[in-house]
């Protein structure tokens, strides 16, 4: 698991100028600290995918790695929702799942986090 994410919505402009440094860093011969960066192309995208209930659970799993149905439990909500949640993050990156033996239950999808700490930025 890395240490930080960082999520935002920051357009071409900034993508390019940050590219271009990298690229300048890589001329030089420079060290790159590895990073992960979760780009939505505006505002209104990712507060689309990370809304209160999405934030509410991504805040939960980031201190341990949960079941669906203990989330679900632990946040007071319906567990097809929070299934529904967990899709949308991990379609956007932001978490991660797997599934584990649930002894006399079948399979259990664990969730975990990809990171630390997450950084959330939006440029207007």
């Amino acid at each position: 698991m890395t240490n930080k994410v960082k999520v935002g919505s920051e357009g071409f402009e900034a993508y390019a100028k940050r590219a271009l440094a990298r690229a300048r860093k890589l001329d030089r011969r420079e060290r790159i600290k590895p990073e992960i960066r979760i780009t939505f192309e505006d505002p209104l995208a990712m507060v689309e995918v990370l809304t209160a209930e999405r934030l509410r659970l991504l805040k939960q799993v980031r201190t341990r790695s949960q079941s669906i149905s203990a989330l679900a439990a632990s946040l007071k909500r319906d567990p097809k929702s929070v299934r529904r949640d967990v899709v949308k993050l991990e379609r956007a990156g932001v978490v991660r799942t797997r599934e584990e033996v649930n002894p006399g239950h079948g399979r259990a999808r664990i969730v975990e986090p990809i990171a630390r700490e997450y950084h959330l930025m939006v440029v207007l």
